[in-house]
């Protein structure tokens, strides 16, 4: 079997107040996935856990990301979060910034390679 990549989502999520990466992140996500009403398991007669989504968060400070909450957004399938240094702050006139994350979601299954 071979991961096949099926699927490419992109998102925007903002924290415009608290300075929340995760927040930013998560909103990112939900953004890109809820672009796609296509159901991908079901069109390759896969079930919907058979999923591989690989998830990639740029923010400027990406340590400040909790992945294991980014995880609870997915219903199903086999998520995985990578964060890396992305996104934009947009410093603010008396202090403080506007966080913005960028998201990619991949989706891909594990299908026989073609000969």
């Amino acid at each position: 079997m071979a991961k096949t990549r099926v699927l490419v989502e992109f998102g925007m999520g903002t924290s415009l107040r608290r300075e929340d990466y995760t927040e930013a992140a998560r909103r990112a996500i939900k953004d890109a996935l809820w672009h796609n009403s296509v159901s991908m398991a079901e069109l390759f007669d896969f079930s919907k856990e058979d999923m591989i989504i690989d998830a990639e968060i740029g923010v400027q400070k990406p340590e400040a990301v909790d992945k294991h909450a980014l995880l609870e957004i997915f219903p199903y399938g086999r998520p995985s979060i990578r964060v890396v240094e992305g996104g934009l702050n947009i410093e603010k006139p008396h202090g403080g910034c506007t966080v913005i994350a960028n998201a990619a979601v991949v989706v891909s299954f594990d299908m026989e390679a073609a000969e």
